[in-house]
């Protein structure tokens, strides 16, 4: 770590001390596996807390306002922990005593039904507990945007930013027409949390209105579901058989959310301060994603 690095880490340390919601001396701990926020577990004489710092990143459409409004609606359906304090760009929640799923995890088919019922109950509940201004996750305008920022700032993947772009123009035909729920948008298994007795879905930052399909296509590409698992996946989402354009407009969207993560990874490699490794990940998500649209264009 550069001594920049250190110096902006003993920082938010000092203020997440002095944060005025604590009952007595604090203890922190860093929590590793987050790829876009720094968390840290904090402990007071009442228990453990979750303090997430993560200013506003317009260049990924996450905007914290949103995120908030999002958690604790999220919440308030009894999906998500409580949001216990925020202010600017710390957030302090609940900690659940869990283990964070595994891809593995999700795809086991004793897992797949519970983590389904979370999704739906997102789609479905969230939004009537929703308060202030909402946001809209269109892949479509992320995937343009990102096209034009790796040009912008003369990433390595530039000279490929026009073909992804012009891909992600023709999923947006395909997919459609599209219907609208209040969806998470980026379901990883590392946003599902187990306590034992229950499921936890935790992380809006890309919370918004979006296709249902997004969401369902991003569980099954995120967490490599067998193709027999998605014809699941839509058959119980929608309680109907799966129509030939239903699964047309699904792998369509399926692309565009893979398409989306390995440009969210590119853009991360030139601008992220976090460390993590995201030019392999940007390699693993572009085989997919490549994988995925060689389906999709000869099915």
């Amino acid at each position: 770590m550069s001594q920049f690095d250190l110096q902006k880490r003993v920082s938010l340390l000092e203020r997440i001390h002095a944060l005025p919601i604590w009952h007595g001396a604090i203890t922190t701990q860093p929590l590793t596996g987050g790829i876009t926020n720094v968390n840290y577990l904090v402990q007071d004489s009442r228990g453990k807390f979750v303090a997430r710092a993560g200013a506003d990143i317009p260049l990924h459409q996450v905007m914290r306002f949103n995120e908030l409004a999002a958690s604790r609606a999220a919440h308030a359906a009894g999906l998500s922990p409580a949001v216990v304090h925020a202010e600017d760009d710390l957030t302090v929640l609940e900690f659940i005593e869990s283990r964070t799923l595994t891809e593995e995890d999700v795809r086991d088919p004793a897992m797949l039904p519970r983590v389904l019922d979370l999704v739906k109950s997102c789609h479905r509940d969230v939004s009537g507990h929703l308060r202030g201004p909402a946001l809209v996750f269109w892949v479509f305008h992320v995937i343009r945007d990102y096209a034009a920022t790796l040009q912008d700032k003369d990433s390595p993947h530039a000279a490929a930013a026009s073909e992804l772009a012009d891909t992600g123009n023709m999923l947006e035909q395909a997919a459609g027409p599209f219907d609208i729920v209040f969806g998470h948008n980026d379901l990883l298994c590392g946003n599902f949390l187990d306590d034992g007795h229950r499921l936890w879905l935790i992380d809006f930052d890309y919370a918004g209105f979006n296709s249902p399909l997004f969401d369902l296509g991003g569980l099954a590409s995120n967490n490599g579901l067998s193709q027999a698992q998605e014809q699941w996946l839509l058959e119980t989402y929608f309680e109907a058989p799966v129509s030939d354009d239903l699964l047309h407009r699904y792998s369509a969207m399926k692309c565009a959310s893979l398409l989306r993560e390995t440009m969210w990874s590119m853009v991360s490699e030139i601008t992220s301060e976090i460390d993590f490794d995201y030019a392999a990940y940007t390699a693993g998500n572009l085989a997919r994603f490549r994988a995925a649209l060689d389906d999709f264009q000869n099915t």
